[in-house]
């Protein structure tokens, strides 16, 4: 089981790597604040003494979803895919597009697209391109390699919801270039939401924080 020590050796090895702060949080399914404090504090810890993990701050209030044990299998990959596509597969009868998320809502998108009988379009979001400063002085696109957007119904698909502004800059994407988002479906809702900007969520779990006061 992973623990904080991990992620923060791993937010090291990717930004050594030369990856954003923001496709670090995408790789380790965390908040872009996560993700920061992650890489900050491996770069800390170099020129730190011993301090006990009593003395650690303890970062932001987060969840660290690994489904590593699924994106490595392409049989399990598949078969989580399918259920993704139960999932939508009432919402809208003339629905002939679904758009993936980059990076992980790509290969999730490719089987849901193959299961509905749909065409497939790829969007790469604006955290991919943030490292610090205002992550509106950057923008994302969809790639010419897939399909268009204009005049269609489609689904969007992401593996992840952590904050939901990931999928509501998706969503916006697509009305912007004349489209008609539908539905959107990932494996894991952080935040419980119902919908985004209009359009339903669905997800096959739902993390729900308990606790006290």
């Amino acid at each position: 089981m992973k623990n904080v020590d991990d992620l923060i050796d791993e937010a090291a090895e990717l930004a050594q790597r030369g990856l954003s702060k923001g496709e670090i949080a995408d790789e380790l399914n965390v908040s872009r604040e996560t993700a920061s404090w992650l890489v900050d504090r491996s770069g800390a810890e170099a020129a730190e003494s011993a301090d006990s993990d009593d003395s650690a701050p303890s970062g932001p209030k987060d969840i660290h979803v690994d489904w590593s044990a699924i994106g490595r299998d392409s049989t399990r990959l598949t078969h989580i895919g399918r259920a993704m596509a139960d999932l939508l597969a009432k919402e809208g009868e003339e629905v002939d597009l679904t758009v993936g998320i980059e990076k992980a809502g790509t290969p999730l998108a490719t089987t849901i697209a193959r299961e509905l009988d749909t065409d497939m379009a790829a969007y790469a979001p604006a955290k991919h391109q943030w490292n610090e400063g205002d992550i509106d002085d950057v923008g994302g696109g969809f790639s010419r390699n897939f399909a268009t957007i204009r005049n269609r119904e489609c689904y969007v698909v992401d593996d992840t919801v952590t904050s939901g502004t990931t999928l509501r800059e998706t969503v916006e994407a697509v009305k912007a270039e004349g489209g008609d988002p539908k539905a959107c479906v990932v494996i894991v809702d952080k935040q419980g939401l119902d919908d985004v900007a209009g359009v339903p969520v669905y997800s096959l779990i739902n993390v729900v924080g308990v606790g006290r006061n």
